[in-house]
């Protein structure tokens, strides 16, 4: 019974130095910074994703050009608004026009795949520089919007709107 209780104080023990043991000793601004994930040609990939569109972009340091699907972006993307929100993280990190983005972008409208280019712009370029990680998380352009079209439903017009109703 001895042994026993020796046992499990010295279980209590360990279990309060693991503790102690598993915690953080540094302070996070200590921590070094996660190391850039960048392949043999210089880019960094990241997949960007919004309603049902897909952007797999690599991002490498140029002069600022943007190549979606082998076509400019001014061609690609006509709408200036458009343009403005692939734009976005490379302004809000004061990196405009020192990087060059080559995508491809499939599936759903235009507008899903300028989100899904911004997202995926933005998650390369934390790889390339895990010390813009904090400014674009505050931003919110590492965030997937999930927002996605709703299914219609059996019995039903759209997804929520019935038919009309007659009474005679």
């Amino acid at each position: 019974m001895a042994e026993e209780t020796v046992g499990l104080e010295g279980l209590k023990d360990a279990m309060e130095g693991g503790a102690a043991a598993a915690a953080p000793s540094t302070p996070a601004e200590e921590r070094p910074a996660t190391e850039a994930k960048i392949d043999a040609l210089g880019r960094s990939y990241a997949t960007g994703k919004r309603k049902n569109a897909i952007a797999r972009v690599w991002v490498k340091r140029g002069r600022g050009q943007i190549t979606v699907n082998g076509r400019d972006v001014e061609t690609f993307f006509a709408r200036p608004t458009l343009r403005m929100i692939i734009n976005q993280p490379f302004a809000v990190t004061n990196r405009v026009g020192q990087y060059d983005v080559v995508c491809s972008v499939k599936g759903g409208g235009l507008s899903g795949q300028a989100g899904a280019l911004r997202h995926g712009i933005s998650r390369a370029l934390t790889f390339f520089e895990p010390e813009l990680r904090s400014t674009l998380k505050s931003g919110g352009f590492l965030t997937r919007d999930a927002r996605v079209v709703e299914r219609k439903k059996y019995g039903k017009r759209k997804a929520r709107r019935s038919f009309q109703f007659s009474k005679r």
